[in-house]
C-alpha cells in the first residue's frame, strides 16, 4: 500500500480508503461488513470513510461495531464522519450546518462509531443558511475540543473553500484540509481544474468518491443489467438514470477493451487512473462483495501500465478530457 499526506497536513493516508455508502446497514449484512473492512485493513488501507446520512445512521453504527470488536490499535486507521444531510430528522436544525447541527451531530457519530474522536470531519455539502464563519469557528472549537482532529468539506466549490480559508485566516482558526468530491473517468473537472490553484496555494488533500462511477467503470453493465447491484436499488433510481446512459455504456466498452489488452480488469484502470493523478489523496472503495475489493486493492500494481500512450488512448476513448481556462 502506497500512504501519502492529505494535502498539507502531517497525516497520512493510504492511496486507497474503504467507505460504506449504500452498502453498511442497507445494501449488505454485518456479517460481510466485517469481512470487508477486515480485508481492507489486512491490505494496508488505514482510511475508513462514513457519513450521519448513510442509511440515517445505521452505516455508522455496523462500522463502530466492527472498529470496536476488531480492537484495533486506534492510531492505525483514521475515520471519518459527515454532517449536513442529517440522520433523518426532518424537524428544523436536524440537517445542515449550524453550529447546533455540527455539534450534535459529531456527538452523535461519536456515538454510532464508538470512538473517542474523528480523525476527519467533513461539511457534507454546502450550507447557504448559515454564514461561513460560524462553520469554520465550530470546526475550531470541535478541534480544540479533542472530538475531531481535521476537517473539510464535500462537494464545496474552489469559491467557497477560499472563504472558508479566507475567515480561518483572518481570525487566526484552523481551515479545511481536505475536500471530498467525486472523481472518476466521467466526472474529472472540479479535481482536475476548478480546485487547481486552490493545491498550489492553501493546499487542499482529496478523499475522492465513486472512482467507479457508481459501477459503471466495470464489465457488468456492459451486456445486461444485472441483480443485486446499487443501481437497481430502490430509492437509487436517480443515480441508475444519471449514471447508465448509452453514451457512457459505449465509452466503458472502448476502456474495457483497452484494460483486456493491458493484461488487467477496467475497474482496476480505472481506480490507478484516478490515483494516478497526484492531486488526490486516497480512493474510497466501495464493495458489496468480497472478491470485488479484493481486485480492486490491487489497483496501485496498474498505475505503471498507464504511460504517456495509454493515457493519451484513454483521452480518446473518454473524449472529455476538461479544458483549464486561460488567464
Amino acid at each position: 500500500m502506497e500512504y501519502r499526506r492529505l494535502g498539507k497536513s502531517g497525516l497520512q493516508v493510504s492511496a486507497l480508503s474503504f467507505g460504506s455508502w449504500i452498502t453498511f446497514g442497507k445494501q449488505i449484512g454485518d456479517g460481510v461488513a466485517e469481512k470487508l473492512m477486515a480485508t481492507a485493513y489486512d491490505h494496508g488501507v488505514n482510511f475508513f470513510d462514513n457519513a450521519e446520512i448513510y442509511a440515517r445512521g445505521q452505516s455508522e453504527i455496523v462500522m463502530g461495531k466492527i472498529l470496536k470488536k476488531m480492537n484495533w490499535d486506534r492510531t492505525s486507521f483514521v475515520v471519518s464522519s459527515k454532517a449536513f444531510f442529517g440522520d433523518g430528522g426532518q424537524k428544523p436544525n436536524q440537517r445542515g450546518l449550524s453550529r447546533k447541527h455540527l455539534v450534535e451531530a459529531c456527538e452523535a457519530a461519536l456515538k454510532r462509531l464508538q470512538v473517542d474522536y474523528l480523525d476527519l470531519y467533513f461539511c457534507h455539502r454546502p450550507d447557504k443558511n448559515t454564514p461561513m464563519y460560524e462553520v469554520v469557528w465550530t470546526m475550531n472549537i470541535l478541534i480544540q475540543q479533542g472530538k475531531i482532529l481535521y476537517w473539510g468539506t464535500s462537494e464545496w466549490s474552489a469559491q467557497e473553500i477560499m472563504e472558508a480559508h479566507m475567515i480561518a485566516e483572518k481570525y487566526n482558526l484552523i481551515g479545511p484540509t481536505m475536500e471530498q468530491p467525486q472523481y472518476n473517468m466521467f466526472v474529472r473537472d472540479k479535481v482536475e481544474v476548478e480546485y487547481s490553484q486552490i493545491y498550489k496555494t492553501v493546499g487542499l488533500g482529496t478523499t475522492i468518491w465513486s472512482p467507479l462511477g457508481s459501477g459503471v467503470l466495470t464489465d457488468k453493465y456492459i451486456k445486461e443489467f444485472p441483480e443485486g447491484t446499487r443501481l437497481g436499488m430502490d430509492g437509487f433510481e436517480w443515480l441508475k438514470e444519471r449514471s447508465l446512459t448509452p453514451e457512457r455504456l459505449e465509452v466503458v466498452r472502448g476502456l474495457n477493451n483497452l484494460a483486456l489488452e493491458l493484461g488487467t480488469s477496467l475497474p482496476k484502470l480505472a481506480i490507478a487512473w484516478c490515483v494516478k493523478n497526484p492531486n488526490v489523496s486516497t480512493a474510497i472503495l466501495g464493495a458489496s462483495k468480497l472478491p470485488h475489493l479484493e481486485e480492486t486493492l490491487q489497483s496501485l500494481e496498474v498505475i505503471p501500465l498507464i504511460t504517456d500512450e495509454i493515457t493519451e488512448k484513454i483521452e480518446g476513448i473518454l473524449g472529455n478530457q476538461p479544458i483549464a481556462p486561460q488567464f
